[in-house]
């Protein structure tokens, strides 16, 4: 692709999400929301191969399913109500359906089967700014939405938690085991939403951080399933002793930077009286943990019978700048001794 036309396709991305970041009026937001779902598609075709044309494809279908959604329940809302602000929706049915669309374009479960195929059939940079940067303009918009049923939204958290680790269990493949950490994730940031606002920017903020550090750690290692990361050893032996590490911080366990966001959401959701939501919630993210640690374990303790000329690469001379995969590393694994900071700083 031409250098003049990723940066084009770049800045529209983000003009997109910026729009929707900054808009009230729901015609406004979706034309955001268009503009960075037709900014990516160029991005996520560029290889030219069948599967990356299926993956396109399917994004393309469902992106414009929640975005045809979104446009009616606003329309909807504003001939019920006569309010086209984001802010002032009213009505029960399309505040209930817009969380729907939302939950479509973000890949909650139970509308989550698109999201891990589509970034099987990506390469690891455009599954990066997908699994990040696609998700901060719903994010925002549901935000923004008044409270809808609480019901539908611990719901949705829920089987997004349940659904994200029950899928990736018997995942070889790296990027389809991110998606389903994705929606895992997302479930935790779905279920503290209306309850305590900060602590969902502070999740984001945090998987975002996580999320970015593992899809440039499999980028670096040209790894794309258990066999390849499991001899990665030969090509960046330092990245591969970290990279346990930032998976143990995905999954949660302390003293690593993923421990903050989900021991703040289960004593939030303790205190707002949902102690048996917080334990299942627990309880299902025990099984994202186990995947993770069974790619810590082919990482760090295993070597699969390889052919010679698959284990020849030695110490991977990289031409891009690995500062920012150094730094990302850094704040995935030592950000928990800061927590009383940062979460001074995300409930300002």
């Amino acid at each position: 692709m031409s250098p003049y036309m990723l940066i084009i396709l770049i800045f529209t991305l983000g003009l997109g999400t910026l729009i929707t970041l900054s808009s009230s009026h729901w015609l406004i937001a979706w034309m955001g929301l268009e503009l960075n779902t037709f900014a990516i598609l160029p991005l996520m075709a560029q290889q030219h191969s069948p599967r990356a044309m299926e993956a396109t494809i399917k994004y393309f279908i469902i992106q414009t399913t929640a975005a045809t959604m979104l446009l009616f329940a606003s329309v909807s809302n504003a001939w019920l109500s006569g309010q086209w602000e984001i802010q002032q929706m009213s009505h029960p049915t399309p505040l209930a359906l817009i969380t729907i669309a939302l939950a479509l374009k973000l890949g909650l479960a139970p509308m989550h089967a698109w999201f891990p195929e589509v970034l099987q059939g990506l390469n690891f940079s455009t599954g990066l700014i997908l699994s990040t940067w696609q998700k901060l303009a719903p994010f925002s918009l549901l935000l923004q939405i008044p409270p809808t049923s609480s019901f539908l939204l611990i719901t949705l958290g829920f089987i997004s938690v349940l659904m994200g680790g029950w899928g990736g269990l018997n995942q070889t493949q790296l990027r389809k085991i991110l998606g389903y950490s994705s929606i895992a994730h997302l479930g935790w940031m779905i279920l503290i939403m209306q309850y305590a606002p900060p602590l969902t920017l502070l999740a984001l903020t945090v998987y975002i951080v996580l999320t970015s550090s593992m899809f440039l750690t499999f980028l670096y290692n040209q790894a794309t399933n258990i066999n390849s990361l499991a001899i990665s050893w030969t090509k960046t032996p330092m990245l591969t002793a970290l990279t346990p590490l930032v998976l143990l911080s995905l999954g949660g366990l302390p003293p690593l930077t993923g421990f903050l966001p989900k021991w703040a959401i289960l004593q939030e959701l303790t205190k707002q009286g949902l102690t048996p939501v917080a334990a299942l919630t627990a309880l299902s993210a025990l099984l994202s943990l186990y995947f993770y640690l069974r790619l810590s374990y082919a990482t760090a303790l295993t070597t699969p019978p390889n052919n010679l000329p698959a284990t020849l690469p030695w110490r991977i001379i990289f031409k891009q700048p690995t500062t920012f995969l150094a730094v990302l590393i850094t704040m995935s694994l030592s950000l928990l001794p800061l927590s009383p900071s940062v979460m001074a700083f995300f409930t300002f």
